[in-house]
C-alpha cells in the first residue's frame, strides 16, 4: 500500500449573506483549475433546516445546534476517511462551516457542555482545521446588498446578522490561522481576496 495523501483542512465561514455559497463555487473552479484534489464538506445547518430539523421545530435552539454539531462530526469523519483512501499526493478538505461555527449560535454553557460530551476542547476543535477564512456579512457596511430571498434557511434581520457575524468571529478568533475577508462594493474583489489568501496558505 502506498503512502497516504497529505490532507489539509480549511474552513470557509461567515455571517448571513456573506457570499459564502458563491465563494465556495468560485474556489472550486479556481483551485480545481490548478490541478488540486478537493473535497467539499457541505454545510450541515442548511441541510437539517431544509429537511425539517430547524430551530423553530426543535424543542430549543440549543437542541438544534447540538444536532448540527453531531452531524458535523460524522460528516467530517466520513470525508477525512475518504480523503485518506484517495490516490492522490495531497487532498484539500474544504468545510462549509466548521465545528466552532456552533459557538456563534450556541450559548456559552451549551457549547461547553456539547464539547465535553464529545471529549473535545475549543483548542482541540481548532486543531482539526489548518486555516479558517471568515467572509464578513453584507449587513456590515453593505446593508443594501443584504437579502433573504436567495437562501430559504436564512431568517436573520440585518441587525441579527451583524450579531451572528460578530459571534462567529469571536468563536474562531483564537485559531492561529484565522483570516477575515471584509466587504467591498465589488463582490468579485472580495472573492479574489479570498482566493489569494487561500492560495498563500496552500503555497506556504
Amino acid at each position: 500500500m502506498g503512502e497516504l495523501p497529505r490532507i489539509r483542512s480549511i474552513v470557509i465561514t461567515g455571517g448571513p449573506c456573506s457570499g459564502k455559497t458563491s465563494a465556495l463555487h468560485f474556489l472550486r473552479t479556481e483551485l480545481e483549475g490548478r490541478g488540486l484534489r478537493l473535497l467539499f464538506v457541505p454545510e450541515v445547518a442548511t441541510e437539517l433546516i431544509l429537511g425539517g430539523v430547524a430551530p423553530w421545530t426543535c424543542r430549543s435552539y440549543d437542541h438544534f445546534q447540538r444536532s448540527v454539531f453531531e452531524m458535523q462530526l460524522v460528516k467530517e469523519r466520513v470525508f477525512r476517511h475518504a480523503a485518506e483512501e484517495m490516490d492522490a499526493r495531497e487532498v484539500i478538505l474544504i468545510h462549509d462551516r466548521g465545528l466552532m461555527d456552533n459557538g456563534g449560535y450556541m450559548t456559552e454553557g451549551c457549547l461547553a457542555e456539547t464539547l465535553a460530551a464529545y471529549g473535545l476542547t475549543q483548542e482541540g476543535v481548532y486543531e482539526r482545521y489548518d486555516a479558517v477564512f471568515h467572509l464578513v456579512s453584507a449587513a456590515k457596511g453593505l446593508e443594501g446588498a443584504y437579502i433573504l430571498d436567495n437562501n430559504t434557511a436564512r431568517v436573520e434581520t440585518p441587525e441579527q446578522a451583524v450579531d451572528v457575524d460578530d459571534r462567529l468571529i469571536a468563536a474562531w478568533e483564537r485559531h492561529p490561522n484565522h483570516h477575515i475577508i471584509g466587504n467591498t462594493e465589488d463582490f468579485q474583489e472580495k472573492l479574489d481576496t479570498l482566493l489569494l489568501k487561500v492560495l498563500a496558505f496552500l503555497e506556504g
